[in-house]
């Protein structure tokens, strides 16, 4: 399937339109925003979210557990069970000491191929998986089609290319944010373009959506300047959180990124090492992205952080971790409920050896069409049939997280 590339030869247009909408009608303070956060690679959540209460935990990663709370370098409390990796004490931390972080373990998709690229496209297409899986739509373009007629709703993914949970007939822009001023459409090729359309019925639009490009491209250049100077935005995912904010508070409220380099089979760490620095990174990415919203519009947002499936809960021979099943999902925003902010929320076990799934990895007790569905029965009030039409034959598990 062709993909569509930030103002490419063969999308300029659907993109210079979708800008154009967006700056016509860009969202009030008080719109409900939503963005999913793809860890691609799947990242081993029992570094993130670490099973302070077990025993066998310890057992099964001789050298790359994260130490029990209390001890050097250890976990950062968050209840009697868990623990929080000790990267994320300067950015999620406080997010969930003021209820604004929450976190849902033994969650994923039923999917039991354990291969990324599989797994990865049965979440973003988000269809029952013992059903003939069409490649038409993803579940984030059903959402936008259910949402369509609220006026003041413009969907973005902020990749370089149209994901597969984004594509499909609503009509949603992309563009990457991390080489933003490297764009493959320069003044002298803009200029080319409205040219061609001079004098026609498409001239305005066309006009004003390269107006509102290097608008956007400006604003992103003030935004690297200041970047230079913060040392939370020097870096990888931190700097494209920051300009993602920007953008989805002005002028969108639907979104999509991914974030690779998850896959650590080999010399994985501890509470320093490899998958530390990742963390690290995208905890100040996020905490910077909540920062940049502002109160207001944060109030109403919500970020979805998923991954494709979990890693093995006993390390490998390489200090590392292999493909696995149960994960953690991360859900922030600034207007949690009182059951969810600062909380581990959904179905939970005790983490043993004897309730290992198939002896190797966590089980999925919160399948991820489920929990989705019901967060967004309650952000857009969706009816039990326009949930039906994100999620075909999906069952909602509401765990009241708004």
């Amino acid at each position: 399937m062709q993909r569509r590339h930030f103002l490419s030869a063969a999308a300029s247009l659907p993109l210079a339109f979708s800008l154009a909408r967006a700056r016509a009608a860009a969202p009030r303070s008080d719109t409900p925003r939503f963005l999913l956060v793809f860890l691609r690679g799947a990242y081993d959540s029992n570094s993130l979210l670490v099973p302070t209460h077990s025993d066998f935990y310890y057992e099964a990663r001789p050298t790359i557990a994260i130490p029990r709370p209390g001890e050097a370098n250890g976990a950062l409390p968050l209840d009697a069970r868990w623990g929080l990796h000790p990267a994320m004490e300067g950015s999620v931390l406080p997010l969930w000491q003021s209820r604004q972080a929450c976190f849902v373990p033994f969650a994923g998709s039923d999917d039991l191929s354990r291969s990324h690229f599989e797994t990865q496209d049965s979440i973003e297409l988000g269809q029952p998986l013992d059903a003939h899986q069409s490649s038409r739509s993803g579940f984030m373009n059903r959402l936008a089609q259910t949402l369509q007629g609220r006026s003041d709703l413009a969907p973005m993914a902020f990749t370089a290319q149209l994901p597969l949970c984004m594509r499909g007939p609503a009509r949603i822009a992309n563009t990457a944010l991390a080489n933003v001023g490297k764009g493959g459409v320069d003044a002298n090729r803009s200029r080319a373009i409205a040219a061609m359309y001079a004098g026609t019925a498409l001239a305005p639009a066309v006009n004003e959506g390269f107006a509102v490009r290097e608008a956007v491209l400006r604003g992103m250049q003030e935004e690297m300047d200041k970047a230079g100077r913060d040392a939370i935005s020097a870096k990888g995912f931190s700097l494209v959180a920051q300009r993602m904010a920007t953008l989805m508070r002005d002028q969108f409220d639907l979104g999509f990124v991914d974030v690779g380099g998850w896959d650590t089979h080999v010399n994985q760490g501890n509470a320093s090492g490899n998958l530390a620095n990742r963390l690290d990174d995208l905890g100040r990415g996020l905490a910077a992205f909540a920062q940049e919203m502002g109160p207001e519009p944060w109030r109403h947002t919500v970020v979805a952080v998923i991954s494709e499936f979990g890693r093995t809960f006993r390390e490998n021979g390489n200090k590392g971790t292999d493909h696995g099943h149960g994960t953690a999902y991360w859900i922030l925003g600034g207007g949690l409920s009182a059951q969810a902010g600062g909380r581990i929320v959904g179905e939970q076990m005790d983490v043993s050896e004897a309730k290992l799934f198939q002896n190797r990895d966590y089980p999925v007790l919160n399948e991820y069409r489920s929990v989705l569905g019901g967060l967004f029965a309650r952000m857009y009030g969706l009816s039990p049939a326009q949930l039906q039409q994100v999620f075909p034959q999906g069952t909602v598990k509401d765990l009241r997280l708004v």
